[in-house]
């Protein structure tokens, strides 16, 4: 740690790396390497960091994300059981369905975890990366769920209006997203050259904008369809000096690595957890920017 840390009042959002592998190989994906040698992954190690973050902020949220939650349900259960009440808790999958798990058992495992399951957001992209399990498996879940979509390089934007027909018809919410690999604090809020938000202005209702630092979502009406398009930094800590000349190094994501370790940013820096056990706490800085944002979470 450079300097003290600072967080969002109930702590920085915990990124959980499920310690198993997925059979994809989606081309905007960065983690697919570090999945290619699995010596030392532990649930085991997870399940210990997870108890230890909960300990420090026992308000924070829990991403779990991969790799695929889903490829091991039983271990996926095993640190889901971990999380006491008090915790948004939200899951990134493909929703996979593979000889050994069917769409009921994916059924059966969200109704079992309805009040822990905040929300599972779904991949589903314009151009067909991986093997998708059904469309109509998603109204079928017990908890709530969201399409997301990453607009990747010279995506076929003429499909848009096909794909979002997909889910009008269940009232899934649907969201776009910007490459984040790319993505600067210069073209953050950058609306001039913003191919995504030009294609996405000529075909839905513009409500509103929310943001902060660190994030942004542009929000429309698609027929009734609440659809965000949003753009993150590739990174989770901004160095920022406040009006007593004091630095800070304010983190909005903490990640959990597949062998346990705590990471305060999406490359090497470790936490330094005794240090966090100190973080002071403001309020999160994401706010209503434009017009009126039917879903902005604070």
């Amino acid at each position: 740690m450079k300097h003290p840390y600072k967080t969002r009042c109930g702590g920085a959002t915990v990124t959980v790396f499920a310690p198993y592998d997925c059979g994809n190989h989606c081309p905007f994906c960065i983690n697919k390497e570090e999945y290619s040698n699995c010596e030392g992954f532990s649930t085991d190690k997870i399940i210990d960091s997870i108890r230890l973050m909960h300990s420090i902020t026992p308000a924070c949220d829990f991403v779990f994300t991969g790799g695929e939650p889903f490829a091991d349900r039983a271990a996926l259960q095993r640190m889901l059981d971990e999380i006491p009440s008090g915790h948004r808790v939200f899951i990134n999958t493909t929703l996979p369905v593979f000889p050994g798990q069917t769409e009921q058992d994916i059924i059966d495992f969200t109704e079992r975890n309805k009040d822990t399951i905040s929300c599972i957001n779904v991949s589903r992209h314009l151009v067909k990366y991986v093997e998708e399990s059904p469309d109509d498996l998603l109204p079928r879940l017990a908890v709530p769920t969201r399409v997301n979509c990453v607009l990747y390089r010279t995506y076929p934007k003429e499909q848009i209006p096909a794909y979002l027909a997909r889910w009008t018809k269940y009232g899934i919410p649907v969201q776009f997203r910007f490459d984040y690999t790319v993505t600067t604090p210069d073209n953050l809020y950058d609306k001039a050259t913003d191919r995504i938000l030009h294609d996405l202005s000529q075909i839905a209702d513009y409500t509103g904008l929310d943001g902060c630092r660190m994030r942004c979502g542009y929000h429309f009406n698609y027929q009734g369809l609440e659809l965000t398009y949003h753009k993150t930094l590739p990174y989770s800590t901004i160095v920022e000096t406040d009006t007593n000349g004091k630095t800070w190094d304010i983190l909005y994501d903490i990640i959990l690595k597949q062998n346990g370790e705590l990471r305060s940013d999406w490359d090497d820096t470790l936490l330094d957890v005794e240090a966090y056990k100190n973080v002071v706490f403001e309020p999160y800085d994401l706010r209503v920017l434009e017009g009126e944002v039917r879903t902005c979470q604070f």
